[in-house]
């Protein structure tokens, strides 16, 4: 069991964390148990990610504008342009859609691209090629060709930043057939599920949470290592009440997981989504049957956003078990606002800790 640093802890960018998740270490001649590990922020384990595939497999090309001479504008394709040439690592046009386009013909001819969108709010212009191309060239052509790609895109708030620069709009990428939208929420889950979104047959949209690029740092193995898609994690177990998160919410959480432990003795159980289309029904309804108690919590709008989903699935399939009503603490349901209000905007320890506990008073 692994605990994700809370946003309270000053030293956090210099402390060692366990992991969160199960992993499928891949070394060569060793076990798993016995790798080294080296101490990466969330930038550095993508970027090792990247190293990763593109070193093991000479299929994986990177595309996308100012990632290769200039880096990334987060820096997580540093050195890797040196490493492995512009065949490889590839700076295009400003054209998302072009960006987008070029990496849908590039799997269907056999390579897997990683194409990178500066931000997720410039995703938009590329839309038309997400839904009507790669998502639907698999069943389009009754599974003749594939679609093994990936789109990164950071998102999300807490970095001051301006318009169409902080939006959470995963739901669009889940409400969309065809698709994985895959969320890490640690720099060890993030390389791990990078990893295996870049092997993975489908296309898979990499959602990043740029809150947490630099935020701390995680003992990441230098061996490979993967984390399979479509599987939630629990990374606190609890037996009174259920948090439900994933991101850059899942720091939050848990520290109001931790505050109500030590404040009111409530043993609170939290689980980290890891993957939100598709969801781990299964380890969700477990919880929720064990605990009978239930907050969801995103930074995304709430109207029709991921907790939605999540609320009605456990409505389906465990409403007897539930002891109280389902909570939901989101984001608003307005424009994400410019820098000064964004801290008012995006759920906090405080915000998480209220809902969990009126939670737990009703009877």
């Amino acid at each position: 069991m692994s605990i994700i640093p809370a946003t309270r802890q000053p030293e956090s960018n210099t402390k060692s964390y366990p992991p969160s998740g199960s992993f499928d270490t891949v070394a060569d001649g060793q076990d798993g148990g016995t790798s080294s590990m080296t101490m990466l922020t969330m930038v550095a384990a993508l970027n090792r990610a990247l190293d990763d595939a593109l070193k093991n497999d000479d299929s994986v090309v990177l595309l996308g504008q100012d990632i290769g001479v200039d880096e990334g504008v987060f820096r997580v394709t540093a050195d890797l342009l040196a490493r492995y040439g512009d065949k490889r690592v590839i700076d295009t046009p400003l054209a998302e859609g072009a960006i987008i386009g070029g990496a849908i013909g590039m799997a269907l001819y056999g390579l897997k691209p990683v194409a990178e969108m500066q931000f997720s709010g410039f995703a938009y212009q590329a839309f038309h090629q997400v839904e009507q191309h790669m998502s639907r060239f698999h069943n389009r052509t009754r599974g003749r060709y594939g679609m093994s790609m990936v789109i990164r895109m950071p998102y999300g708030g807490g970095i001051r930043a301006v318009e169409h620069h902080s939006e959470s709009r995963e739901a669009y990428y889940a409400h969309t057939p065809g698709l994985l939208t895959v969320i890490p929420s640690t720099p060890r889950n993030a390389r791990a599920l990078l990893l295996e979104s870049i092997r993975h047959p489908d296309p898979v949209i990499f959602y990043e949470p740029k809150q947490l690029y630099r935020a701390f740092k995680e003992q990441v193995p230098d061996e490979l290592e993967y984390m399979p898609l479509g599987k939630a994690q629990v990374v606190r177990e609890g037996s009174d009440l259920t948090i439900i998160s994933y991101g850059a919410m899942m720091r939050p959480a848990i520290e109001a997981a931790q505050d109500i432990a030590e404040l009111d003795g409530a043993s609170i159980e939290v689980i980290d989504l890891l993957t939100v289309s598709p969801l781990d029904t299964e380890t969700i309804i477990e919880s929720v049957e064990k605990t009978g108690r239930v907050v969801v919590v995103h930074e995304g709008p709430r109207t029709c956003g991921i907790g939605s989903e999540v609320v009605a699935r456990i409505v389906e399939r465990s409403l007897e078990y539930l002891e109280a009503p389902i909570r939901r603490i989101t984001g608003y349901d307005v424009q994400f606002p410019y820098f000064a209000r964004e801290r008012a905007f995006l759920p906090n320890a405080e915000r998480i800790a209220h809902g969990v506990r009126e939670v737990l008073a009703f009877e």
